[in-house]
């Protein structure tokens, strides 16, 4: 039984707006029995072995079918969800220009895996996504270059 999911997470910031998709059910989400329909940054599972970075490019080359340019380190979140540690590195996307017209039916996973892709104001979108990003002021952060962790298993 696997106790720690780890995965990656991609921030692409343009004008205050980050990129995020709609995820819709489908037979390969790892949590069976979740029919939430929800948004989140691009990304997704690391496979045993595989480095973070490279993991992240295939994850959004999968997904959205750009290759993102990967640039620092930015946070780090830590939680529980069914009963799995769950542990996510979200890296800053410098090329965030080449994501503005996203093609989801050229891709290898996004037509199967999101229902839709925006730019989105975390702050003000009322959309459920990690607590921190909607209290982060991101585009400070990316010009600070300092990484920052966030442990939800206790609130």
């Amino acid at each position: 039984m696997q106790t720690r999911r780890v995965a990656v997470r991609a921030v692409i910031e343009r004008n205050g707006k980050i990129l995020c998709v709609k995820l819709k059910k489908y037979v390969g989400r790892a949590t069976k029995n979740d029919n939430r329909v929800y948004w989140c940054t691009p990304g997704g599972g690391v496979d045993v072995g595989e480095p973070l970075i490279p993991a992240l490019e295939r994850e959004v080359i999968e997904e959205l079918g750009v290759k993102p340019k990967v640039g620092n380190l930015l946070y780090i979140q830590q939680f529980e969800h069914d009963n799995i540690e769950q542990l996510e590195f979200f890296f800053h996307v410098t090329n965030g220009e080449d994501f503005l017209a996203i093609n989801l039916g050229e891709t290898t996973h996004g037509a199967i895996e999101i229902a839709e892709v925006d730019f989105i104001d975390p702050k003000t979108s009322g959309l459920v996504l990690p607590t921190f990003l909607s209290e982060q002021n991101i585009p400070v952060d990316i010009t600070a270059g300092v990484t920052q962790v966030f442990n939800n298993f206790f609130e």
